[in-house]
């Protein structure tokens, strides 16, 4: 699979919020540089298959940590949104002996693939930027024999954040301790017991979160012991032509993307019923169906769906989806756990 351009060069028709957030930014750096802020390099968990790999990274500007290096006692939401990118930088990739430069966008990320020769299991790629310390980037490389792979939302499947709550929300994200978020009881052995079962497979986490909470998602995840897997995250702000980015479209997207990049895979796709996963879901399956193993979704509460904005849904049982796929539906992970194990899924 050839590479994608890493980065998109400066977009001359931008949208007017992108602009301002432009300009700010630029009038920030500047002041920042002069106090001494330098660039560091986020990675993020990539994947790939023999012979190409996604790698993906965000270059930012920082302060000096002068403190001793150790673990923070209590992490705040708002520090994940307290960051400046750095715009438009050149970003040295050596993966499988080879090396290749690419360029961040207006936002500092970087997402390309790379041509690369990786054994199948768990690998590393070392970013570098020139003035910084090289970073080494996780990537899973799938077998070309696996057939089954776990697709997991996040919010309100695997941690429980009520994101479809306005309120609550903007206080779980940017005010609560990240030690204090609650994971989804059963959920974590449920994943753990699925990849037991079926030895490389490799579990993805999709959500339509900002990529400026992956660290924090990723501790959440090993500390509750989820199965490690790529984060697939959108970006937060302002795009070159609209004031905020759709997550539906994203996660749409990102499904259609992970069909055309592992066409033997089928999928265990895994969500909750409390905000579009199953109208997402259900649209893949019918333009999919030999890539969908089944569909998992973790059902609210009567509580949480009405605070959700949703109705709260009947208790599930396993069912034909609209192409011949199973549906299953349970409050938790044992639930899902025995109805997948009575459908054959398992």
């Amino acid at each position: 699979m050839p590479p994608t351009p890493a980065g998109q060069l400066a977009v001359p028709n931008l949208h007017r919020a992108a602009r301002i957030e432009d300009a700010v930014h630029q009038l920030v750096e500047r002041r920042l540089r002069r106090t001494g802020w330098r660039m560091n390099i986020v990675a993020y968990t990539g994947y790939g298959s023999p012979g190409w790999v996604r790698v993906m990274c965000r270059v930012l500007l920082g302060r000096p940590d002068t403190r001793q290096r150790g673990r923070l006692d209590k992490v705040r939401g708002w520090r994940s949104f307290t960051t400046l990118p750095a715009k438009h930088v050149t970003v040295t990739i050596e993966a499988g002996g080879v090396r290749c430069e690419a360029r961040a966008d207006r936002s500092g990320f970087v997402d390309t693939l790379v041509e690369a020769d990786l054994p199948p299991g768990w690998g590393t790629v070392r970013l570098s930027v020139p003035d910084a310390e090289p970073v080494d980037a996780p990537v899973r490389i799938l077998d070309p024999d696996v057939r089954f792979g776990i697709l997991s939302d996040i919010d309100d499947t695997v941690m429980v954040t009520a994101l479809p709550r306005p309120l609550l929300a903007a206080w779980n994200t940017f005010v609560l301790d990240e030690h204090a978020r609650a994971a989804v009881p059963g959920m974590a052995v449920l994943y753990e017991r699925l990849v037991t079962g079926h030895p490389g497979a490799p579990v993805f986490y999709l959500s339509t979160g900002a990529w400026n909470v992956a660290p924090t998602l990723t501790r959440f995840l090993s500390r509750h012991l989820y199965p490690a897997g790529p984060l697939l995250l959108t970006d937060w702000g302002p795009t070159a032509d609209r004031w905020f980015r759709s997550g539906m479209e994203h996660k749409r997207v990102t499904l259609a993307r992970l069909a055309r990049e592992f066409p033997d895979v089928r999928w265990l796709l895994v969500g909750d019923d409390g905000q579009h996963d199953q109208e997402i879901y259900r649209e893949f399956a019918a333009a999919h169906p030999e890539n969908v193993a089944g569909v998992a979704i973790r059902r609210l509460s009567p509580a949480q769906s009405v605070l959700a904005g949703s109705l709260p849904a009947p208790a599930g049982r396993p069912s034909a989806g609209p192409v011949g796929q199973k549906w299953l539906s349970a409050p938790d992970g044992a639930g899902l756990w025995k109805l997948l194990r009575d459908a054959g899924l398992v």
